[in-house]
């Protein structure tokens, strides 16, 4: 079985980790180092106020005056990405950073795994972090399966899980 545990919004919640008063406040994050600056991720708040991932900074303040514009903070990025690994090697010996905010594992135990990747997720919030778990008996399901968890979403028959859901969903992975 394997087991993928993702921090949505990554480059939002590393961002915005310390600073409690933006939790509230339409938030949109940039990356400055790209050619032109687009905001890459936001919150809720945001998303209601009428800002889209895309736009430029100046086209979302037009939508939201209110918008908080944040760069990425890369150095947070690294050290949420260390403790993500280090809640998953507490798991299994297995384990793969996948992508920021993601890391794969693969159980040779498949016994409590919910128990098991609860109680890491706990330890991530404690750390002031949200995360969500996938379970699957591959690593490409469990990663769709995290996405789409609340916090927790075990999928054991991949065939009639993905059948109904609309293709739009299994281009999760691509951005």
């Amino acid at each position: 079985m394997f087991a993928t545990i993702y921090l949505p919004n990554f480059y939002l919640q590393a961002t915005t980790r310390h600073q409690p008063l933006l939790q509230t406040k339409p938030v949109a994050v940039i990356d400055e180092k790209e050619g032109k600056a687009v905001i890459i991720q936001l919150n809720e708040a945001a998303e209601e106020a009428g800002v889209d991932k895309g736009m430029t900074p100046s086209q979302g303040l037009a939508r939201c005056l209110s918008l908080v514009i944040k760069t990425r903070a890369h150095s947070q990025e690294k050290l949420i990405d260390e403790i993500l690994l280090q809640q998953s090697f507490t798991l299994a010996p297995y384990v793969e950073a996948t992508a920021p905010g993601v890391c794969t594992i693969q159980f040779t135990d498949n016994r409590d795994l919910v128990t098991k990747l609860s109680r890491a997720i706990k330890q991530l919030a404690k750390c002031e972090l949200t995360a969500q778990a996938g379970i699957a008996h591959l690593p490409d399901t469990s990663f769709l399966a995290a996405h789409l968890a609340r916090p927790f979403l075990q999928m054991d028959d991949a065939k009639k899980f993905l059948a109904p859901l609309p293709i739009e969903t299994l281009a999760i992975g691509i951005n």
